[in-house]
């Protein structure tokens, strides 16, 4: 006999929702162009930064879905900092991965490109996902199939660009991250291209990407789930392609290699084989 099957997971959306909104409102918007002395340290150097809203507003993201859904542990990039073996579990079994201000640099340099990313996961798998702007009070929100966009117009189904010939191609490259014969070809291999730059916030480039602004997005060399769960989740639900330039699938248990997003299979080739060997 065959073994039963799991029972699908129930996500308590709303709930969900209503926390990031919450924690936006009380501890990120509060400190925009704010920030008090003391509220801004680096981590891993001066370009790696986290500030009180990024960990006032994942404590208390993960205070309310302990509340609405206790089963399911959440593990947040600020808590992964704290206890790196925290990351061990995130493709281990079903959680919340959480960046509670994603796009922290441009957050404390005043600027308005920062979000709340939030992702579901399952077996490395992201199946639902939440992309915040706090600005803004909207958010694009996916599962498997659809990547809606909720405003105050309303929500509206996202759908990635039509394919184009590679001199028309925009996209974002993290330049700054890739290092010594890396960075050159990273800054080289879209010259032919329309455009090629970055927002410093994932969030906002996969904003871009499944609303069919701009073609593709490429990671660093390490793509943390937290930055692009919930991304890859929508870019695919939008019609696009996700996958590492390798061309595996991606994974949140995967800790190394290049994640390139893109808006159709065609571009996604093209990407990938002009930025071979990233």
């Amino acid at each position: 006999m065959s073994e039963p099957k799991a029972p699908p997971l129930t996500i308590p959306k709303q709930a969900i929702l209503a926390a990031v909104r919450d924690a936006a409102r009380t501890a990120i918007l509060p400190r925009f162009r704010n920030l008090q002395a003391g509220q801004i340290a680096a981590k891993t150097g001066p370009q790696d930064i986290v500030t009180a809203a990024d960990l006032e507003s994942e404590a208390l993201i993960t205070a309310s879905l302990a509340e609405v859904w206790p089963d399911v542990p959440l593990f947040g990039e600020e808590g992964v900092a704290r206890d790196p073996a925290l990351r061990d579990r995130m493709g281990a079994e079903t959680c919340v991965i959480l960046d509670p201000v994603d796009g922290t640099w441009n957050f404390a340099a005043g600027l308005g490109l920062f979000a709340v990313l939030l992702a579901v996961v399952q077996a490395g798998r992201p199946v639902w996902g939440v992309n915040y702007d706090p600005i803004l009070d909207d958010w694009i929100e996916a599962d498997a199939e659809t990547a809606l966009w909720t405003s105050a117009a309303g929500p509206r189904r996202l759908k990635t660009a039509a394919p184009k010939p590679a001199a028309q191609l925009v996209g974002y490259v993290p330049h700054g991250l890739f290092t010594g014969p890396k960075r050159r070809h990273a800054l080289l291999a879209g010259e032919g291209y329309a455009r090629v730059t970055s927002l410093r916030c994932a969030a906002h480039e996969y904003r871009m990407l499944i609303s069919g602004q701009v073609d593709f997005m490429l990671s660093a060399p390490v793509a943390h789930p937290w930055d692009h769960a919930a991304g890859v989740l929508a870019t695919q639900a939008a019609g696009g392609v996700a996958r590492f330039l390798d061309g595996q699938d991606y994974t949140t248990t995967r800790r190394e290699g290049v994640l390139l997003a893109a808006s159709s299979a065609e571009v996604w080739e093209q990407v990938a084989r002009d930025y071979a060997g990233l």
